[in-house]
């Protein structure tokens, strides 16, 4: 997949990221959610925000992939990072939400093993 090189949609993304520590700017799905709870048992939901975010900042790649499922058609792209967490590597497919550009949120919609 080719990584998100726009940057005015890179700048959000970091936007909404550089507030993970605030309830509601890293968003997730509840099946993302439960998948968490269950693989990753030691690490809160902010602890995965927390590592996307330093993942991100460090300058680690974020995948644009082109939406073509019907469930998430209403946007045009997702994002996919893949990071270690807790010693291995993890898939985190993501959108962005920009509605209103001066607040954009990420929304978890899966995680897995990469």
């Amino acid at each position: 997949m080719p990584p998100l090189t726009d940057p005015a949609i890179l700048a959000l993304y970091r936007s909404a990221l550089n507030n993970w520590n605030v309830t509601g700017y890293v968003d997730w799905k509840d099946t993302a959610r439960e998948w968490v709870r269950q693989n990753l048992p030691t690490f809160a939901l902010k602890d995965v925000a927390e590592s996307m975010y330093k993942y991100v900042a460090a300058g680690g790649v974020i995948d644009q992939v082109p939406e073509r499922r019907p469930e998430w058609n209403d946007r045009d792209f997702h994002y996919d990072l893949r990071l270690p967490i807790a010693g291995r590597l993890r898939y985190i497919e993501t959108v962005l939400v920009d509605d209103d550009p001066t607040d954009p949120i990420i929304y978890v919609v899966s995680i897995h093993d990469a």
